[in-house]
């Protein structure tokens, strides 16, 4: 194999293939980068790049002057560190025999390949079932994959509920302690029906904020009964193995109504959050005191010190003193993405809704972040 490729488009490429790869593969070949020269992308010669640990795949095609094909395998974590640190010129690939070259300027590395035959085949992908807005998608996502869990002894939590209907697409997540949910309207394939799928988060985080960075239109592939699903764009395809687990039964747990409800300049209390946590010992509780037109919040105690701060808020409701574990709170203020957030509430041991407001000042529709309070001493 002998092939002349831009520096940008590999680094991109294998810095794509290489997020996907297992931090310690059960064997050496499964941590591999494969490099394709050859194929044709539809517009002349192609590079493709691919990674497959049989249960998340990727693959992206790069423009290259190929004067010799063939396929080489090397370390992922190794040739994404590489390609990432070369300077700004046309990078040189060569391989000759058991040994693969990289020549880019005046910068010069020599790799051990693997053994091509040794690496698996990577999996088709699925039926298209319809598209979806790629800046959409890549936001909604994010929204929602901040709740889910990150226990793999419990591996309903650590996914993504994917819920695909006629015009609409639901996303939720939990961790028990709090919950994400996310809807927006998207293109079905005609002949799909309802389904629901548990999608691991972090392989459909990654997938989406790097595919919706573009802002095209994501190929959504599924084949639900074969556990596997499928997202493309912008030359770059994903798949990853679904989760075989059920996930709570989350609807009955949304609150209905509310007896009380604040709406909160977001980045005001953010700071605020992060500022009278500083003498909260990790995990433990800030606390939100509503009274009239005043949020008061406290923190900490005489042991470890303490911190309170006031800002104003425009509140209904009676006075009522409600706590929560800061850094959730703080990642669902994040996660609402408008300058003013909506919380409500009942009693200070029930679920907390955040929703996001408008720029008229109404709830918007579309995102909610339910939150469960920290019991309060005595």
């Amino acid at each position: 194999m002998k092939i002349r490729v831009e520096r940008d488009g590999l680094a991109d490429a294998v810095a794509w293939v290489a997020r996907s790869l297992p931090s310690r593969p059960p064997v050496p070949v499964l941590g591999g980068v494969l490099l394709d020269a050859g194929a044709e992308d539809g517009s002349g010669e192609a590079l493709t790049v691919s990674g497959f640990d049989y249960e998340v795949s990727a693959q992206c095609g790069v423009p290259a002057t190929i004067a010799d094909g063939g396929k080489a395998l090397v370390s992922g974590r190794l040739l994404a560190d590489i390609t990432k640190a070369l300077p700004n010129h046309p990078v040189e690939i060569a391989v000759d025999g058991s040994r693969m070259t990289i020549s880019c300027g005046s910068a010069r590395f020599s790799l051990p390949t693997m053994p091509v035959e040794d690496y698996p085949q990577l999996p088709s992908m699925p039926q298209v079932a319809g598209q979806l807005p790629g800046e959409v998608f890549g936001e909604a996502v994010s929204q929602v994959a901040v709740a889910a869990g990150k226990d793999d002894t419990l591996p309903m939590l650590t996914g993504v509920r994917l819920e695909i209907g006629e015009g609409k697409v639901t996303l939720v997540a939990t961790d028990r302690f709090r919950l994400a949910m996310r809807e927006f309207d998207w293109q079905p394939d005609e002949s799909l029906g309802e389904v629901a799928v548990l999608v691991p988060a972090k392989t459909l985080n990654d997938a989406a904020k790097t595919l919706g960075a573009s802002g095209a239109k994501i190929e959504l592939s599924l084949a639900a009964n074969d556990g596997l699903l499928g997202l493309s764009g912008t030359g770059r395809r994903t798949t990853t193995r679904l989760l075989d687990a059920d996930f709570p039964k989350y609807r009955q747990l949304l609150p209905t109504e509310h007896s009380a409800a604040a709406v909160i300049e977001v980045d005001s209390l953010v700071q605020a959050i992060k500022r009278v946590s500083l003498v909260a010992e990790r995990g433990t509780q800030v606390r939100l005191e509503f009274a009239d037109s005043a949020l008061k919040l406290s923190a900490g105690g005489d042991d470890e010190g303490s911190a309170e701060e006031e800002l104003p808020v425009d509140y209904t409701g009676d006075a009522v003193t409600i706590a929560f574990n800061p850094t959730y709170l703080h990642e669902g203020l994040q996660a609402v993405r408008t300058p003013k957030a909506h919380l409500s509430f009942t009693t200070p041991s029930r679920p907390a809704l955040l929703k996001p407001v408008d720029e008229d000042g109404n709830v918007a529709p579309g995102y909610l972040y339910l939150l469960m309070p920290v019991r309060l001493p005595g």
